[in-house]
């Protein structure tokens, strides 16, 4: 396992120079446009244009750029936000815990939820409670998003016992997030239980299942030990895959919620054309996608003995 894991890790590094060689051509090489002039906008003067290229070194060679570029990443130097005036790493530094704050328990909750409810509709396949909680999910995946957000403000927050925006780092925090933690659970339910059940009810079609019910093992059993197990693969792919985006925030909710988190700076570093935010955050997003990966197929290995390491 130890040498599978640091074969892994090396495998990652060429991965993260690549995915460093795209973010510096799209946004810093020149090659689909001035950044510069992406940064100052339309209606910069030719001496602000010039003054802001020599600040960024544009006149180096690529091979010089590109370099700075690396450095600045080995570093955690992203560059200075133009619309805060701040160092982008310290205001990511300061994003995190707002955003983790937000995602990770309502994420844990809901996948609880989706998981368990799952079982209970394998458990009790064609029944009602599987038909009635299928139709529960479908039909909070038919609502969008923007529904949630309103209606919750107004209904739970303008008319309700919770604050409408805003965000505490003290004994506060729980009323400011109790609304957005309860949006961000009917929002992932939905889809996280009708793949859960999916998943589980691959499993149970299975020979071992009929083989172990003939043996006299008992349904609770199977379904609990022996099915859920199996079908852990397709949970924890969905799951880790979704890790990234606990770190990187909520967009909408942070946004209409007034959240201090990484989400609602990446969305006003795209309204600002803020191009060293959007720059970080598309790398720092893509190199947290690689290490979800690496973790998936690493706890494959954990939980199914069957899967070799290669």
């Amino acid at each position: 396992m130890a040498a599978y894991i640091v074969r892994r890790l090396l495998y990652t590094i060429p991965l993260i120079l690549g995915v460093a060689l795209i973010v510096w051509l799209v946004f810093d090489s020149g090659m689909f446009g001035n950044p510069a002039a992406k940064m100052l906008g339309k209606n910069a003067t030719k001496a602000q244009l010039d003054m802001l290229e020599m600040n960024l070194g544009l006149a180096e060679p690529w091979y010089v750029r590109f370099g700075t570029f690396l450095d600045g990443i080995v570093h955690l130097e992203f560059g200075r936000s133009r619309q805060y005036k701040t160092d982008v790493i310290e205001m990511i530094r300061r994003g995190v815990g707002p955003s983790l704050s937000l995602t990770v328990p309502s994420f844990a909750i809901a996948t609880l939820i989706a998981v368990s409810s799952a079982l209970f509709c394998a458990a009790f396949r064609g029944g009602v409670v599987d038909r009635t909680l299928i139709v529960v999910s479908v039909a909070l995946m038919s609502v969008s998003s923007l529904v949630y957000i309103i209606f919750g403000q107004y209904l739970l927050g303008f008319h309700g016992p919770f604050p409408i925006a805003g965000y505490s780092y003290g004994p506060k925090m729980i009323a400011y997030l109790a609304l957005p933690w309860m949006i961000f659970i009917f929002l992932t339910i939905g889809p996280d239980l009708r793949f859960y059940r999916t998943a589980i009810l691959e499993e149970i079609k299975q020979d071992y299942v009929r083989t172990a019910k003939a043996k006299g093992v008992s349904s609770n059993k199977v379904l609990f030990v022996h099915v859920l197990r199996n079908a852990m693969i397709p949970i924890l792919t969905r799951i880790v895959v979704v890790l990234p985006f606990l770190f990187t925030g909520s967009l909408l909710l942070e946004r209409f919620f007034e959240i201090p988190g990484i989400g609602g700076m990446t969305i006003m570093g795209v309204l600002t054309n803020d191009m060293p935010v959007i720059r970080a955050m598309t790398f720092i997003f893509a190199v947290l996608f690689i290490i979800a990966n690496l973790a998936t197929d690493i706890l494959y290995t954990v939980v199914d003995p069957r899967v070799r390491l290669g």
